[in-house]
């Protein structure tokens, strides 16, 4: 039986074909990772291009129910929402009530990924972040706050520019951003945008920069893991990303 450990299941965007190949490749002998992709009206121009961004949250949010109920079904322990820009638009403080409605929806606990993040980063006792995001400028802006609403200082910042779409950009662009964010200062560098390919560039980041490097879906995972699952989730984000 797959998953005799346990189940995670997934909530992502649609056009999104980063995060499967990513999570399936750091789950642990016995965790299964299951995946519901959230609806949205089609998409004018690129999937994961800046036009229409904010409405395509706002529909993920609006649409939850059938992808929600539908992953509910393989019993997961867990159902993340791998999509921090929708809490990014709520607001820090006001996404508590998106998870409530995906626990209510799946039948399963549900977390947030940029509550996994924040928990992760508490954990790990980091103050001081630099961030860097491939979103537009305006959701770029509205990560900004949601962190420093959270209690972080942002030490480092920076957009990626001329991104066309989200889901085309490359590790080697992702590698670019993940410098040009980071800062002496910085204790951790956090890349915001689950359809960057970043899992790869990890160990070859951390030689090169100044602050250890947290990346989101490594951070849900071990909080994931942390919080619900049964097996090492510290041992699982420290195989995938040396920490400490």
């Amino acid at each position: 039986m797959f998953g005799w450990r346990a189940r995670i299941g997934v909530l992502l965007p649609p056009g999104n074909p980063t995060v499967e190949p990513e999570l399936c490749g750091m789950a642990p002998t016995g965790v299964s990772v299951h995946f519901a992709r959230m609806e949205a009206p089609p998409s004018l121009g690129p999937a994961g291009g800046a036009a229409g961004m904010e409405e395509r949250t706002r529909a993920y949010r609006e649409g939850l129910e059938g992808p929600a109920r539908a992953l509910g079904e393989v019993r997961p322990a867990v159902v993340v929402l791998a999509h921090t820009a929708s809490s990014y638009a709520l607001g820090f403080g006001n996404d508590q009530p998106l998870a409530d409605r995906i626990a209510s929806l799946s039948g399963a606990p549900a977390l947030l990924a940029a509550h996994a993040v924040r928990a992760a980063l508490q954990h790990f006792g980091i103050k001081r972040l630099a961030l860097g995001t491939p979103y537009p400028e305006a959701i770029s802006a509205q990560g900004k706050a949601y962190w420093d609403g959270a209690g972080f200082e942002i030490a480092g910042y920076h957009r990626l520019t001329d991104v066309k779409d989200i889901y085309a950009e490359s590790e080697e662009r992702a590698y670019l951003l993940a410098r040009q964010a980071d800062a002496r200062d910085a204790e951790a560098v956090l890349l915001s945008g689950t359809g960057l390919p970043t899992v790869a560039l990890l160990e070859m980041v951390e030689a090169v920069a100044n602050a250890p490097r947290p990346r989101r879906s490594l951070l849900f995972v071990w909080h994931t893991g942390e919080e619900y699952g049964s097996w090492g989730a510290n041992g699982l984000f420290w195989q995938a990303a040396p920490y400490t």
